[in-house]
């Protein structure tokens, strides 16, 4: 028996089966939850017609609804996701600032934890009218209103990760005998990216629906605002275009922010275990 024969047949060329079954099924799974989640919407409003539709009207006729305003209400659209994205942005560096602050002095933690807490445990929405008031109307009281509600995460987890450092890359770091910069750039700080990380995707959200509560409470146009305004006219349907746009909304720049994770992280995948 030939070489040839006895090392079996050669592997073909091109994408590996399991990448390309692996890239399918992620692929194809959030499209099979959709249709599952818009089925069942159907069924409980149209079929069995468990819901009353001016409380949850049908899938089709919110369809309906947006084919008749996508005009306004991408408008919307564009305007809350502007709002979301410039309070992220100023969460984001806020966030990290302050939680470098906590990671670095033990006297400023225990000082200012607790009026942290404090803050992020008061509902924001009882904030929004006195907002108004020492705001005015506009951007102002909506992007802080983001920014109360999305900033705490960030500062959580940026303490943490900068606190919870590997205990042999420290000991590795203190042998070398390097500087605390040295210590912070080259080992505090990458270890604690991921666990920062984590901190953005959990606030993406909440800026989002800061952004919304801001809107009710100050907004001259955005989503909210539109739903404020067409759920006062009972045009309910609409007013659910306008909440389905904000959940693609929040998605579309949850998964913007994950794959900006994976780009800037590539070593944390080689170097985790999978599911």
């Amino acid at each position: 028996m030939t070489e040839s024969s006895e090392a079996g047949p050669a592997p073909r060329a091109g994408v590996p089966r399991g990448l390309a079954g692996g890239t399918a099924a992620t692929a194809a799974l959030p499209v099979l939850g959709l249709i599952v989640a818009v089925t069942g919407w159907w069924l409980v409003t149209s079929a069995f017609q468990l819901v009353h539709p001016a409380v949850l009207p049908p899938p089709q006729d919110v369809l309906a609804a947006f084919d008749a305003r996508s005009a306004e209400l991408l408008d919307g659209l564009v305007a809350t996701t502007l709002e979301t994205v410039a309070g992220f942005l100023i969460s984001a560096v806020a966030g990290v600032l302050i939680g470098l602050a906590l990671a670095a002095s033990r006297v400023v933690e225990r000082m200012f934890s607790p009026l942290l807490v404090a803050v992020n445990a008061v509902p924001k929405i009882a904030l929004g009218p006195l907002l108004v008031v020492s705001l005015g109307w506009g951007q102002t009281p909506i992007l802080t209103m983001v920014v109360l509600l999305s900033f705490f995460p960030i500062v959580l987890s940026t303490a943490t990760g900068l606190t919870t450092t590997p205990s042999d890359l420290a000991e590795l770091i203190r042998s070398l005998d390097a500087s605390r910069w040295q210590a912070f750039r080259k080992v505090r700080l990458p270890a604690a990216l991921p666990q920062i990380f984590v901190g953005l995707k959990v606030a993406m959200p909440l800026a989002a629906i800061g952004a919304v509560i801001g809107e009710f409470q100050a907004g001259e146009g955005g989503l909210g605002y539109q739903i404020v305004q067409y759920s006062g006219v009972a045009d309910s349907a609409t007013a659910w275009a306008a909440i389905v746009l904000i959940g693609v909304m929040s998605i579309v720049l949850y998964f913007a922010l994950a794959l900006t994770e994976r780009l800037a992280l590539p070593w944390v995948r080689e170097t985790t275990s999978a599911r």
